[in-house]
């Protein structure tokens, strides 16, 4: 991402906005809100709301931008002063619902929605849309926040009810089929999308908003030709829409891993798109604050860090610069630049703007610090903090993982692998071995201590339910999972020089990895040790329970000839092994 890199120091310092004359209509005002120009819309809007101070719509209209900027505070103060000059302004009661509705209060937001629409005229159709569009938020366009936030399925679906609603007040709106089709991508219905813009083109063909929107739908097909052309299509209709040349950054960033041999002219692509998008919209902490969206999504963490030092630096910028710094720092290995950020963003932010990331990157943070009981700590709040978003708990629990927090980890794992389509076999195998070694601290504990508690047994029963499923996934048997599902059941076995107690549980598993090591006619260096443990497992078997010492003595000699410093193989010929040689010989 290197080339990206570059719009920091040569791009954003381009401004198309300084020294023009802002018109000042509301409808100006609107279409600079569409095409991502925010500054150039507040400033428009707070003239707007000292020259003509009784109209509530402007008041909504920059309560907008502000929310839009994600200030849901100024947002709020703008919503009620709407309210002030008209009690009865839907739009304004539909902006404090928005802001509810991200803060994550449903009843206020309901409530707030109800009193809109009752309060809405019969053929006006702009409240339903920005309910419906309230619903949407904080998702802006087709991407995704830093947070990884999506449009939940409720949302979306309470979203179509609201804008079909619209629809049926004013059916000239297209408007409402672009938010339409907004609330179905966001869902992946792909065929309801295309069909509400392409609606809303039917109605007005110079919307650029709508070519924009099935562009980004191409890209979800990785048809990246189509792609391109619908947002040359937006750009052909107004060639200042900056909107268009962001998607398109997204998309160039999309298609470069798919060629190697295009990957860094696509990359270069992205970020010439992206210095044009900001370009076109204004050199302010707002926009470099996109910016950084943009280089986070392009994991270009260098960049990153450069630009949310730069912000930190500046009065008006946005307090969740610094969870940018934080992620970027933690990635760069600049921990102690990630735990100032991050302890900086989460002690200042208001609660509610928090998520499970943000504990999530301080708590990996403070484990690369070996500052082992905070991180665990925050790495707890992560999983309690928001249990929907289900994939982070995979990445919490490699952070356990890495730092041998066996016991931790295998429950983040497990809730991850139950919850999320994205769990791959590789996390369940680490479930369960995490769920046997945290057995073993607790074995090894209580073998040093006698006061220590009693190993949980329960651990052994949800590691060989974890290996089992692997082993019924994978379609043929891997020599690693078949070992380490035979040492659960080994431990399950009991005494194995109580014949009553020895059960003899993990004989058919030590039998098949025996089988798929030894295929090939000689065993691997990396595999003798487990073998010989094998050996020795099945020479125990048959000492015990078989009576049978010839063939003990046949496989603890196995044992011996790949690992002679086996425990189980040195004790055997100190003591049974001799006589059992002896008796053989005659």
């Amino acid at each position: 991402m290197k080339m990206i890199s570059r719009i920091a120091g040569a791009g954003l310092g381009l401004m198309v906005l300084g020294s023009q004359a802002f018109a000042q209509s509301l409808a100006d005002a609107k279409k600079a809100i569409d095409a991502e120009q925010y500054q150039k819309a507040k400033s428009m809007l707070k003239n707007l709301t000292t020259t003509q101070a009784d109209k509530d719509e402007n008041y909504f209209y920059l309560g907008w931008v502000y929310l839009k900027q994600d200030d849901a505070d100024s947002a709020k103060t703008f919503f009620n002063k709407g309210l002030a000059v008209n009690p009865k302004s839907a739009l304004n009661m539909v902006g404090l619902g928005a802001v509810a509705h991200i803060e994550k209060d449903n009843a206020t937001a309901t409530n707030e929605f109800n009193q809109a629409i009752a309060a809405t005229p019969k053929k006006d159709s702009k409240p339903y849309l920005y309910i419906g569009l309230s619903y949407l938020l904080p998702v802006e366009g087709s991407s995704v926040g830093v947070n990884g936030s999506k449009i939940s399925a409720a949302d979306a679906d309470a979203a179509l009810a609201v804008l079909q609603k619209g629809a049926a007040v004013d059916k000239k709106d297209a408007e409402i089929l672009v938010a339409m089709g907004d609330a179905y991508r966001s869902q992946l219905k792909s065929t309801d999308a295309y069909t509400q813009y392409s609606n809303a083109l039917a109605i007005d063909p110079k919307l650029a908003a709508a070519d924009v929107a099935i562009g980004v739908l191409w890209r979800y097909a990785e048809n990246f030709d189509a792609s391109e052309d619908e947002f040359k299509k937006a750009l052909a209709i107004d060639p200042n829409y900056g909107p268009a040349y962001r998607e398109w950054a997204e998309t160039n960033l999309r298609q470069a891993p798919k060629d190697p041999t295009t990957y860094q002219a696509k990359v270069k692509q992205a970020a010439d798109n992206y210095k044009k998008y900001i370009s076109l919209t204004d050199y302010s902490p707002e926009s470099q604050m996109r910016y950084a969206d943009f280089v986070f999504r392009a994991k270009d963490f260098t960049t990153l860090q450069k630009v949310a030092t730069d912000l930190s630096s500046s009065q008006k910028s946005n307090l969740r610069v610094y969870r940018y710094l934080g992620y970027a720092a933690y990635e760069n290995k600049d921990y102690p630049a990630a735990e100032t950020a991050l302890t900086k963003w989460i002690n200042e932010a208001d609660k509610k703007r928090l998520i499970p990331a943000d504990y999530l990157y301080l708590g990996k943070t403070q484990l690369a610090e070996k500052k082992d009981s905070l991180g665990i700590q925050n790495l707890r709040t992560a999983l309690t903090l928001d249990t929907t978003q289900v994939d982070l708990y995979g990445e919490i629990a490699g952070a356990l993982y890495q730092q041998r927090k066996y016991a931790d980890a295998a429950k983040a794992y497990n809730f991850y692998g139950q919850r999320s389509r994205s769990a791959q076999l590789q996390d369940h195998y680490k479930e369960g071995y995490s769920w046997f070694e945290a057995y073993k601290q607790q074995y090894v504990a209580a073998q040093k201590d006698k006061n220590a508690p009693k190993p949980d047994s329960t651990y052994l029963i949800k590691a060989d339910s974890a290996f089992a499923y692997v082993e019924r996934k994978v379609s043929k048997p891997i020599a690693a999972v078949v070992s380490m599902h035979a040492q659960v059941k080994d431990f399950e076995d009991g005494d194995r020089n109580d014949p009553k107690a020895f059960k003899g549980l993990a004989k058919p598993l030590y039998e098949q990895y025996i089988q798929i090591t030894t295929a090939s006619g000689t065993v691997a260096d990396k595999d003798k040790e487990g073998v010989a443990a094998a050996y020795a497992y099945l020479g125990n078997y048959a000492e015990y329970k078989d009576n049978d010492h010839a063939k003990a003595l046949d496989y603890f000699n196995k044992a011996k000839d790949l690992d002679p410093n086996n425990p189980q193989v040195v004790y055997y010929f100190q003591t049974k092994g001799k006589a059992a040689a002896g008796a053989k010989s005659k």
